[in-house]
């Protein structure tokens, strides 16, 4: 059966639903023969080459939804930085400390439902001079309008993150202060004015397989880029605290999920990448993926720029340039 998939899908055919819900009862040795297919089928659209990106947590908490995985939520007792918008030279500086060690992409990533306009006037200004450092700029500030996207992309702005975090059905069990449909309106938004989308969710926050399938397809119909798989890290102090982290096997199974569905995207690995996969870790190409979020993530550590290069060097992969 999932030999039968991998060649549907490198003739250029797509996975329904119902595959999808049969590649995730693959188990025992059974899911080394599903990761070696997604690992081929990686091959096969993205090659050899791993995209890398790097962000910097621009506006530290303070927020004012309720997200139940965040340490930023409004809800949230985790003991966190907290601190306003960071001045133009340390953004310029962690820009060039991230080209530096190599990576492609760079992304401002500020806390709250939205980015006040005096910020995004800020932001803005920096994106250009992120492109003369010879990154390429991403931005995740929340839910805009398209005035304020048309403000950041004549800036030069190239991608906008906006994760769904998860399907339309298990949404509201992780957040009532925003809808899925504000959601769903950014990302339309983000990509009539031509810009590139990254969008993708947390994993292990107590969805079922069915609610990542859903999730894997409407990205696919909504026609995202990238699409960044993080996994649930239970912080003392938020409403997921008590929450088991997912085995190492179940988080390398929904990369090669993805990879089945979403064949020629971005499939990126970031949060929680070190937490859950631990000693697996040097899996995630294997399973599929073919970017990653490299350096630290928003209010966790994690992994330094030297030991994911040699990663990537050790499975005779290049990074994008």
């Amino acid at each position: 059966m999932i030999k039968h998939l991998e060649e549907k899908i490198l003739h250029g055919g797509g996975l329904s639903k119902e595959d999808a819900l049969s590649l995730t009862e693959v188990s025992g040795c059974d899911i080394f023969n599903l990761f070696a297919s997604a690992n081929r089928i990686r091959n096969h659209f993205k090659g050899n080459n791993v995209d890398l990106c790097s962000i910097v947590n621009a506006k530290s908490g303070l927020c004012s939804e309720d997200c139940s995985f965040c340490a930023q939520s409004s809800k949230s007792k985790a003991k966190i930085d907290v601190y306003p918008l960071l001045r133009k030279e340390i953004i310029i500086q962690k820009a060039k400390e991230a080209k530096e060690s190599g990576a492609k992409r760079f992304s401002i990533v500020t806390s709250g439902k939205k980015i006040s306009q005096k910020h995004l006037l800020k932001i803005a200004d920096i994106i250009s001079e992120i492109i003369k450092i010879g990154l390429i700029p991403c931005v995740s500030l929340g839910l805009l309008t398209e005035k304020e996207l048309f403000q950041l992309k004549s800036n030069g702005l190239e991608r906008y993150h906006h994760n769904l975090e998860t399907s339309e059905r298990f949404f509201p069990h992780i957040c009532s202060t925003h809808s899925y449909d504000d959601k769903l309106r950014t990302i339309h938004v983000v990509k009539s004015h031509g810009l590139s989308v990254c969008s993708g969710g947390i994993f292990g926050m107590g969805e079922t397989w069915q609610d990542r399938i859903d999730m894997a397809f409407l990205l696919k119909d909504l026609d995202v880029d990238s699409v960044p798989i993080n996994f649930l890290i239970p912080i003392k102090g938020t409403a997921l605290e008590n929450r088991d982290i997912l085995h190492p096997f179940e988080a390398l199974k929904i990369i090669s999920l993805y990879r089945f569905i979403l064949p020629d995207k971005e499939i990126r690995i970031c949060g929680g990448r070190m937490q859950v996969l631990g000693e697996f870790n040097s899996m995630v190409f294997l399973a599929g993926a073919d970017s990653l979020l490299t350096g630290n993530c928003l209010t966790t550590s994690g992994r330094s720029y030297k030991d994911d290069f040699r990663l990537i060097e050790s499975y005779g992969l290049t990074t994008k340039t």
